[in-house]
């Protein structure tokens, strides 16, 4: 029996069935993946190391022939992320989550065509314009999901449109998506494109995009899911009617190779336990971050969706998982002094001035190291024109807003009040030293 169902269904006598008890995210996060070993009693997962596995007779083996095609740790992290991602079924984890992009844009074939969200992250977007599409003559359409009318999104579909592409919030500057609104869409055309939705930034704490409709969620498994800045992965998940877009990817996965060691995937295992304490604390902390930038005069806009003064305040919540919406909840109704709700751990904000302001403030803070990724439990800040972004065309960054004094901050798990007055003592020195 799964280990997310602790009391089974029965029927005694003609009595009505028993409703079974689910388990709860964080109790998927510890178990699903885990069971104890049958052989030792070992409660954790031992990191088996083995490239090839005996075989008792030609084709007769134990589920795994060598490691590329299977390995029991990476089984075992799929295991633990198809249960985390509300609503899927099956996880296939990747080296990177470039390769997971990689792979994913690979299975479209040649001359496909693709519709992105405008504002996507970097990587994504030289990955889609450049090496696709030098390679495999892949054309994308990139396209402002979060404002266009239903008209505009409709007409940027062609007849060879195999794949809509949405990150809700956006990279750098947290835009919104509606994602039922884009699948129904999509399922509104003849061709009925996959619809795949970037869920890093959020985790699958914080957002279930399957049980929104999407066909893909993708993770950066490098950022909150493994929570340490100590793995590079990315993942893949899909639920259970999606069987022939699953043994294509699987097929990939195998026959590219870009899949992670072992060691990788009992970290990223590891880190999964912890994924609803830590997205609450992120949540939480950025929420306070936030406040302390709307209240200072060095900060000309904050954009972090969980503040009650963002015009998508309303999508934010209406987004969130059913878990995550118990825990916004219960913190709202005991925390109303500044309004707002914890919504992930990423804020950007634009600072008074420029560059120059830009990374003074970058180079005083204490706390919010100035280094590029996001997730984990440590603060990090960076500049996305220069940095994460500076791959995209200088003039397509200025109509997305990607600007000189856009900073991008990951809130970490440190304590809150260390965290604003960090923020607040840098932004002194940034902005007053120009004045």
């Amino acid at each position: 029996m799964s280990p997310s169902v602790l009391n089974g269904v029965a029927k005694t006598n003609g009595q009505a069935a028993v409703k079974p008890h689910l388990d709860g995210f964080g109790t998927r996060a510890i178990h699903v993946g885990s069971e104890p070993n049958p052989d030792t009693g070992a409660v954790i997962p031992a990191i088996s190391l083995s490239t090839t596995y005996k075989q008792d007779g030609v084709g007769n083996h134990k589920g795994f022939e060598y490691s590329r095609s299977g390995n029991p740790n990476r089984n075992a992290l799929e295991a633990t992320l198809g249960s985390l991602e509300s609503g899927g079924a099956h996880a296939l984890a990747f080296a990177s989550g470039s390769s997971t992009t990689a792979t994913v844009l690979q299975s479209l074939g040649p001359n496909a065509h693709v519709i992105s969200v405008n504002d996507v992250y970097g990587g994504t977007f030289r990955y889609m314009s450049r090496v696709a599409k030098e390679n495999q003559g892949l054309e994308t359409t990139f396209v402002d999901l979060e404002n266009a009318d239903d008209a505009t999104i409709l007409a940027a579909f062609r007849p060879n449109t195999k794949l809509i592409w949405i990150e809700s919030p956006t990279n750098p500057t947290l835009r919104l998506i509606d994602i039922p609104r884009i699948v129904s869409l999509a399922r509104s055309t003849p061709i009925s494109p996959l619809v795949l939705v970037d869920n890093t930034f959020l985790s699958p704490f914080y957002s279930s995009p399957l049980l929104q409709g999407a066909d893909i969620v993708m993770h950066s498994l490098t950022k909150y899911v493994n929570g340490h800045s100590d793995v590079v992965m990315g993942a893949l998940i899909l639920p259970e009617h999606h069987s022939a877009v699953l043994a294509k990817l699987r097929f990939l996965q195998n026959a590219i190779g870009a899949i992670p060691s072992p060691y990788d995937c009992w970290l990223a295992q590891r880190g999964a336990k912890t994924l609803h304490l830590r997205m609450k604390a992120h949540g939480v902390n950025a929420l306070a971050v936030a406040h302390a930038l709307q209240r200072s005069p060095y900060v000309e806009e904050v954009i972090y969706p969980g503040l009650a003064t963002h015009p998508r305040n309303e999508l934010a919540y209406r987004s969130l998982s059913p878990h995550a919406r118990r825990f916004v909840d219960d913190y709202v109704s005991s925390h109303d002094e500044d309004g707002g709700f914890p919504y992930g751990g990423m804020i950007s904000f634009r600072i008074r001035g420029g560059a120059e302001e830009a990374n003074r403030f970058l180079t005083a803070t204490r706390l919010f190291t100035l280094a590029e990724s996001l997730g984990g439990v440590e603060s990090l800040a960076e500049l996305p024109a220069l940095m994460t972004h500076g791959s995209i065309p200088p003039a397509e960054r200025a109509l997305l807003g990607i600007g000189d004094n856009l900073i991008r901050l990951s809130v970490g798990v440190e304590e809150a009040e260390d965290l604003v007055a960090d923020v607040e003592q840098a932004l002194r020195i940034a902005v007053s030293a120009s004045k």
